[in-house]
């Protein structure tokens, strides 16, 4: 039978990130969010950490862990803060992990430190504006020239794209195409390395969003954007196939993510509960009130035991991308169904913006969206069915 239970090493990381998490990120937390302002000085703590570093080698810097440790630092930051939190999973996930998994070891040994230690950012330039969740749909181009490629295109929703450490984005673009048997066009996507500040390459203004307002979010546009031949980031024609595989570790993180906001919700519910009082008693009292936070308890456990089952799964070098499908699906949505029914306990204090389970309640939506929104976990799931 699997064993759920954490062994002393990861438990202690556990520990250790929800302990910085409550005392370092949780006190700022509301005011990022209230100003729109990037957490610098918390992104180089966590980089003094090792946060940064969890699952890559120490001969790039790394901590030499794996991918569940992360899974559990993030967890933990998602309780109080999905800003800081996506800012990790991101940089992680897509910012360093396509450079370790198919980057060259010039491209390792150029980038990667920077970014296992947290002193630098990167993102990853998949969505464009009429391709989102049908990403075949990319229409960026990038044509080789006197040894350069030459991109021309734009991309939308791009995570760690325009902060003053971010060192580069990683780009999808069509770099050729193949005609099939029966006369349709075959893309060939490839993903390419563009360094910020690449003439041609324009980071626009942020995105005025409805939450993870402490994250860094921009539209990018290529026009006539040089860089060498090889910043070419693994096989040319793999771009697209590389990155699914990308996303399906993703979906692990965005659901270990989730699972945090999800407990974090559960937390705060339970104290104030605990606080508040009205016709004699705390309202913790009541079935009504106290029926509602033990079911939100369950959609946290459920969250929490999907993911761990994924991780476990990818670790022991199986098939994870249907139970990743389904962590991800399950634990976006007990984090969206937890924010509500915590603003709900609050009453009108969860309408306030100062208060956590409000920024829950405002940031939580996006873990139904990004990175594969429900609908496309549904698909993936019900393909492995055979439907």
């Amino acid at each position: 039978m699997p064993n759920f239970e954490l062994n002393e090493e990861y438990q202690a990381l556990s520990d250790m990130v929800r302990d910085f998490a409550d005392n370092v990120v949780a006190p700022v937390s509301a005011q990022h969010d209230a100003e729109h302002s990037f957490p610098y000085e918390i992104v180089s703590h966590m980089g003094e950490l090792g946060l940064f570093g969890l699952p890559f080698p120490e001969e790039f810097g790394g901590m030499g862990g794996d991918y569940f440790a992360l899974a559990l630092a993030l967890e933990q930051l998602g309780r109080v803060d999905q800003s800081v939190a996506i800012t990790l999973e991101a940089g992680v996930s897509l910012g360093a992990m396509p450079v370790h998994r198919f980057g060259t070891q010039a491209q390792k040994e150029a980038w990667l430190p920077q970014l296992t230690s947290g002193a630098a950012l990167a993102g990853f330039g998949l969505t464009e504006p009429d391709a989102g969740s049908d990403a075949g749909r990319t229409s960026t181009r990038a044509k080789l020239q006197d040894g350069e490629w030459v991109i021309d295109g734009s991309k939308q929703f791009i995570t760690n794209s325009g902060t003053d450490i971010t060192k580069f984005v990683t780009v999808t673009a069509v770099t050729g195409s193949t005609e099939r048997a029966d006369g349709t066009v075959k893309k060939e996507i490839s993903t390419i390395i563009v360094p910020n500040g690449t003439p041609g390459f324009t980071v626009e203004k942020p995105y005025g969003k409805v939450g993870w307002n402490a994250s860094d979010t921009h539209p990018l546009t290529f026009t006539n954007a040089r860089v060498p031949e090889e910043n070419l980031l693994g096989e040319r024609g793999r771009g697209y196939a590389n990155f699914l595989s990308i996303l399906d570790e993703g979906r692990i993180a965005i659901a270990a993510l989730a699972t945090g906001a999800a407990q974090g919700c559960v937390d705060e519910a339970v104290r104030y509960a605990k606080e508040r009082h009205a016709f004699g008693h705390n309202i913790g009292h009541y079935q009504g009130i106290s029926f509602k936070i033990a079911r939100m308890q369950s959609r946290a456990h459920l969250a929490r035991l999907a993911y761990y089952d994924a991780a476990s799964r990818m670790l022991a070098g199986k098939s994870f991308k249907t139970e990743a499908a389904i962590a991800k699906m399950v634990a976006s949505e007990a984090a969206m169904d937890n924010a509500r029914d915590a603003t709900q306990v609050f009453g009108g204090y969860g309408f306030i913006n100062e208060f956590t389970v409000a920024r829950h309640y405002r940031d939580s939506k996006i873990l139904e969206i990004g990175e594969g929104t429900t609908e496309v976990q549904l698909m993936l799931i019900a393909r492995d069915l055979g439907l």
